[in-house]
């Protein structure tokens, strides 16, 4: 894999997990909070990680579609769709592989 994938599957990330900010407002109506539930990408083990991992691609289905009955809807359609949950599981993958690296691979 390639500094630059790399590189771009961490900037898609941090996307994802960090609140968005409109230029015009003052950083003081910015929430103390992260929105999405994403205080950080470090985690004690590789099972937290995977947890986090699914989180993420959670969200970035649920941040992509925000009707709530149109994501339903399309459920029916990939759940019969081994090339739909197959693509689904790399999404998963790559987003473990993003928390991972930032965990240093769980290594000292």
């Amino acid at each position: 894999m390639t500094t630059s994938f790399r590189t771009l599957v961490a900037t898609l990330v941090l996307a994802v997990a960090t609140p968005l900010v409109l230029a015009d407002e003052p950083v003081a109506q910015v929430p103390a909070r992260n929105p999405l539930e994403l205080p950080t990408l470090i985690v004690a083990t590789p099972e937290d990680g995977f947890r986090l991992a699914l989180k993420l691609a959670r969200l970035g289905v649920s941040q992509t579609q925000h009707d709530r009955e149109v994501l339903r809807a399309g459920r029916q359609d990939y759940a019969k769709d081994p090339a739909q949950l197959i693509q689904a599981s790399q999404a998963v993958a790559i987003h473990f592989q993003t928390v991972a690296q930032a965990n240093n691979y769980w290594r000292d």
